[in-house]
């Protein structure tokens, strides 16, 4: 398993692998769960990879990959529906390079790599039980999209784990979502310490060492937020109220934003 990434070759997948793909100049990555036969099923924001419902997605969209016009013959037709897809392993990747999401890595390792959505502390369940989590939910779906809280590593970290965020007024289980927030946190709460040292190379060593111990708390392997929930239960607390959907407005003009609320 390399530092920044652990690529493989298709050959090597086995359904139930979390895998993923880095779009333009890693800016993210696309995550899903192999499941055979050369399918992907993953979650996406009414069929786009990533969105914010802000003007933000019109960068995010530009980083994202070229899709053809021309209709995958492999393919299920997107619908609209809940988000939750099943592509070919082609279309998924959409030209870019395969890898896979290690579970259960050592702590040393995990706080060795230099980027979040690689890997994580906790321990998959069964490959059976992965797969079936996944396609259960491509047919009841997976709740609204929400960059921050819920989004494709979410599912995939769900699908593999069966292991949920109850308190979604905090981020979800996504690691290169905290990657995101834990680089300006980093640097926020390392300026008070300033005048412990006034090196810059002690600036940036207390930098990089706040934001590894916000990454190794962030964990769904560490955190304490979080339920194990079966994924029949879920959909049913989606389809029941006791998960909420929320969708607050942003702008007026903008498409609305989404998160859950999981009632215990």
């Amino acid at each position: 398993m390399g530092l920044l990434s652990n690529r493989v070759n298709r050959e090597s997948l086995k359904p139930g692998d979390h895998i993923y793909s880095w779009r333009a100049a890693y800016i993210y990555a696309h995550h899903g769960i192999y499941v055979g036969d050369g399918r992907v099923i993953h979650f996406t924001r009414r069929g786009q990879e990533v969105g914010t419902g802000t003007v933000l997605d019109v960068f995010l969209a530009s980083s994202g990959p070229a899709r053809s016009f021309v209709p995958c013959p492999t393919c299920i037709p997107l619908e609209e529906g809940n988000g939750v897809v099943s592509s070919c392993l082609n279309c998924f990747l959409a030209g870019g390079v395969l890898y896979r999401f290690e579970y259960g890595v050592n702590p040393a390792l995990f706080l060795a790599k230099a980027r979040g959505g690689t890997c994580s502390l906790a321990t998959s369940d069964s490959d059976d039980l992965v797969v079936h989590r996944a396609k259960y939910l491509l047919e009841n779906g997976f709740g609204c999209y929400n960059v921050f809280k819920n989004n494709c590593e979410d599912f995939a970290i769900y699908c593999k784990t069966g292991l949920l965020v109850v308190d979604q007024s905090t981020m979800g289980q996504s690691g290169q979502a905290v990657s995101i927030i834990g680089g300006p946190l980093a640097a926020v709460l390392s300026t008070p310490l300033r005048l412990v040292t006034t090196n810059v190379y002690g600036m940036a060593v207390t930098a990089v060492g706040v934001y590894c111990a916000s990454r190794y708390a962030a964990d769904i392997g560490m955190r304490k937020d979080v339920m194990k929930i079966p994924v029949e239960d879920l959909t049913q607390r989606l389809a029941t109220g006791l998960l909420q959907v929320v969708e607050p407005q942003i702008l007026p003009a903008m498409a609305p934003e989404s998160h859950l609320l999981i009632g215990r």
